[in-house]
């Protein structure tokens, strides 16, 4: 299968415009320094601006593969902070259940067993991140607007945010992008349990959007009022981040 035509977001890329050339590298792995961060603070409010008016989109589903096209897992990087610090990745905490609470009506902890019993979504698509490498997997989760319905939030939650057992590693969400259909609690790779490397036990997934805010790990899942950063965004990263 080809990427569909028109301007892509490599397009945009390459033309500086979606982000600047420190965001090439920084967020799979070398934090650019504290120098650039008021020029990718910039680049990230016109990113911001892009994709929520261009590349998201409710009803915008990013494109299927066959198992056949997937990326040699040897091949498809993976990424943590406690790796990047320690060379090591980092394991869950023992007893580990996901939160969800905040602004719902029903805060609720999850099994690894429970969330396997929910409706599942599978589907093989292609990674995107910000250096600009693409790879192609199949994931398989639970979809967040799956879980959204269970604990029900209050009408006031515009947000999400999602927090992590990899060092502090967080990424904030608009409500739309999370709902989204596509965007899942995966907890399986390529038809197999996640493995450390991989974000093991539950790692947030959507292929719309870039790899730094997919975060890996996941400990907690709250509904919020107000719009919480992450770690990359914190230091200038576009916050939509949609491709």
């Amino acid at each position: 299968m080809t990427d569909r035509g028109g301007v892509s977001r490599r397009d945009f890329l390459r033309l500086g415009i979606a982000a600047g050339p420190a965001s090439l590298v920084a967020a799979c792995g070398w934090d650019g320094g504290a120098t650039l961060e008021p020029r990718l603070r910039a680049f990230g409010r016109i990113n911001d601006w892009v994709g929520e008016k261009i590349f998201l989109s409710r009803s915008r589903l990013a494109p299927g593969y066959p198992a056949s096209a997937r990326t040699a897992e040897r091949l498809f990087p993976a990424y943590s902070i406690t790796y990047n610090q320690k060379r090591v990745y980092p394991e869950p905490p023992s007893g580990w259940e996901l939160e969800v609470g905040g602004l719902v009506r029903s805060p609720a902890r999850l099994t690894l067993e429970m969330l396997g019993g929910l409706p599942p979504v599978s589907y093989t698509v292609k990674h995107h991140c910000v250096e600009g490498w693409t790879a192609i997997g199949t994931w398989t989760g639970v979809p967040v607007s799956v879980v959204a319905e269970l604990v029900r939030p209050l009408p006031e939650a515009r947000y999400l945010r999602f927090d992590s057992f990899d060092s502090g590693y967080s990424n904030g969400w608009d409500l739309a992008s999370a709902m989204h259909p596509q965007t899942i609690l995966a907890y399986a790779y390529n038809d197999r349990p996640l493995t450390r490397e991989r974000g093991a036990p539950l790692r947030l997934y959507s292929p719309v959007k870039l790899g730094y805010k997919l975060t890996k790990y996941v400990t907690t899942l709250s509904f919020t009022r107000e719009r919480h950063g992450g770690y990359w965004e914190d230091q200038g990263y576009p916050w939509l981040a949609g491709v």
